[in-house]
């Protein structure tokens, strides 16, 4: 299935698009089952999170969302870098989700061990399709070097883990992260790759124009199973794609 590409003239409008979407989603969702909404971390998410606690909160039965997170850095909940912390405090606190259904990663336990009771823990409460756990929306980020989620260049060994979630290391800092890997993320019913900004025109172009030596790319990893991939982008990093093929029209 070939990739959905959306760009918006403002970040705004494409937090308020996706509040649109996720609202709409959950709605389709039959009264008797749950819709597993995995988070990421970032400026763009905090955006988006509050475009959904502002336009969401009294459309969508928080009943049925079950909230868990794509990765986390290796921290305490109150830490500034928490992604946790970050959703907590632009999402989680605004909505009326019940606390049950929220699941964070345990930045502050033993990497290793979390990593597997994370996993044991995602396989439990999202529902599955062939045995494997097939989340609803997940929701990814695009870094300068073209990672995503925590899986970083030369961690390809993530993607092709028969592991749901496991510890990675940020190449620079060395600080140690738990990330969904590649069996969580492509199997996804939905997978949004959020990636706005002027930072991000050259990484952008490069997976979606397929240039050279993109393939080794973490977020050109990115192939889902049997679910949709949609890339949602503004003008700023939409501004060095080469060709619309395949991509829907931009908003005007």
């Amino acid at each position: 299935m070939a990739d959905t590409i959306k760009i918006f003239e403002t970040v705004d409008e494409l937090a308020l698009y996706f509040a649109s979407f996720l609202e709409a989603r959950i709605r389709e969702t039959p009264d008797d089952t749950t819709f597993s909404w995995v988070l990421s971390g970032g400026t763009t998410p905090k955006l988006i999170f509050r475009a959904v606690a502002l336009n969401c909160r009294e459309s969508v039965d928080w009943n049925k969302i079950k909230v868990f997170w794509g990765d986390e850095r290796c921290v305490g909940p109150q830490d500034e870098e928490s992604n946790f912390r970050m959703a907590r405090e632009n999402l989680l606190e605004l909505l009326p989700i019940p606390w049950y259904n929220i699941f964070r990663i345990h930045g502050e336990n033993d990497p290793a061990e979390e990593a597997v009771k994370y996993s044991e823990l995602f396989a439990r409460q999202v529902n599955s399709y062939m045995g494997i756990p097939n989340a609803d929306l997940v929701m990814l980020g695009l870094g300068e070097d073209g990672h995503t989620a925590s899986v970083f260049p030369g961690g390809a060994d993530l993607f092709s883990s028969h592991k749901l979630f496991d510890v990675s290391e940020h190449p620079l800092t060395k600080q140690k992260r738990i990330t969904a890997c590649g069996k969580v993320i492509n199997n996804a019913k939905t997978i949004i790759i959020l990636a706005p900004g002027e930072n991000k025109a050259g990484m952008v172009a490069r997976i979606l124009d397929e240039q050279t030596g993109w393939e080794q790319l973490p977020a050109a990893w990115v192939r889902p199973e049997k679910g949709e991939k949609i890339w949602l982008l503004d003008r700023k990093s939409a501004s060095k794609l080469k060709s619309n093929t395949n991509n829907e029209k931009p908003i005007d």
